[in-house]
């Protein structure tokens, strides 16, 4: 019976000095990421947002005309678009003068997720951001 206790508490305590590891760890980590990402920041942030939005559009590709199935599109189309949804309504929450690009890749967004690129108003979303995104 106490030798069931020990065995009990032996892998507890040899857990412990990894779990204090990957904890400091972790620590580390995040304060280094932080000074990387203070020290590289340069310029003005939702002016950065806005611009990492456009590059995030760029980067989904041509979308199609038509209802499509998730199957069909180019690996990576949802998550980009969708990135350069969240990243615009960050550049609108800094700044006013990115809240039509915010509202249009909204739309662009919405269409993207249902699949119906053939939506006439998700296609003016798209071309209207397409012109906003040259202008940033």
């Amino acid at each position: 019976m106490r030798l069931e206790r020990e065995q009990d508490a032996e892998p507890a305590r040899g857990r412990r000095p990894l779990v204090l590891a990957g904890a400091a760890g972790f620590a580390v980590g995040a304060v280094v990421i932080g000074l990387l990402w203070t020290v590289s920041g340069g310029g003005n942030g939702p002016a950065q947002d806005a611009r990492a939005a456009c590059a995030s559009l760029d980067r989904a590709g041509p979308l199609p005309n038509a209802y499509v199935s998730q199957a069909t599109l180019a690996p990576g189309v949802i998550q980009h678009i969708t990135a350069a949804r969240d990243l615009s309504a960050a550049a609108a929450a800094g700044s006013p003068l990115y809240e039509q690009l915010a509202d249009h890749l909204d739309g662009v967004s919405r269409m993207v997720i249902s699949l119906n690129f053939a939506d006439p108003a998700g296609q003016s979303h798209l071309a209207r951001a397409h012109e906003l995104c040259a202008r940033v």
